[in-house]
């Protein structure tokens, strides 16, 4: 195996890929040059041919790669990260355990906050499936270069929704819980193999100890679900 390999990951993914990577690190003997970013930028990256062993994104961003020609072999699904809803850290916890009662607790929040990353567009499509995208549009604060729940301790929204792994832990505001199992609630995070990685052995076994029971441990952890 080479001495190092290079992998790219969406944001979301950071509070994992600290953890499992050293853990790759020590069993392997293979360095791991990691960076992150936004998952369009890193996709845009991609189609343009930069160089990567192993990318961890969002599934709807993988396929094209791998369609495209830039990955090779099957993704592989790692992380199921939920999507949540917090409130400022002073507020009762509302029930948010159906569709129907998430649906109440957004048209009765005077702002709310989500961001324009890939739990962002997950909760832009769950308002749309829930017929309050428009209802919902005059009252959004989105969150830009911060957390959702940063926003919402700042007292700019009453509740957000962003994954479950990039809102813990914020002074100020508080967990609820994941949004309701019934609106398919998660963004599916995979990893590919670049076509052109310095070593594809070294590569798929970094794949695979993502799959670990190690890994699945890490994930839990965080606030998400091994895939």
């Amino acid at each position: 195996m080479p001495a190092e390999i290079t992998v790219l990951s969406g944001g979301a993914m950071r509070r994992f890929m600290v953890e499992a990577v050293p853990l790759f690190e020590r069993a392997s003997g293979v360095t791991v040059a990691l960076r992150f970013g936004r998952t369009r930028v890193l996709k845009a990256e991609i189609e343009a041919g930069a160089a990567f062993d192993v990318a961890l994104l969002p599934r709807w961003a993988i396929d094209p790669l791998v369609g495209a020609g830039r990955m090779t072999g099957a993704p592989v699904d790692v992380v199921r990260s939920l999507v949540g809803l917090v409130v400022g850290a002073d507020r009762p916890k509302p029930d948010i355990a159906t569709a129907a009662a998430l649906k109440g607790v957004l048209r009765a929040a005077k702002a709310i906050s989500y961001s324009k990353g890939p739990s962002g567009e997950h909760v832009a499509e769950l308002l749309q499936r829930l017929g309050l995208a428009k209802e919902m549009a005059d009252k959004t604060v989105f969150a830009v270069g911060r957390t959702v729940a940063e926003v919402v301790a700042a007292g700019e929204a009453e509740i957000g929704m962003q994954q479950i792994i990039e809102l813990l832990p914020v002074a100020g505001a508080a967990l609820v819980g994941p949004l309701p199992w019934e609106l398919t609630n998660y963004v599916l995070y995979s990893a590919g193999i670049g076509l052109a990685a310095a070593d594809n052995a070294a590569a798929r076994a970094f794949v695979t100890a993502l799959k670990s029971p190690e890994a699945a441990r890490i994930i839990r952890t965080v606030g998400a679900e091994p895939a």
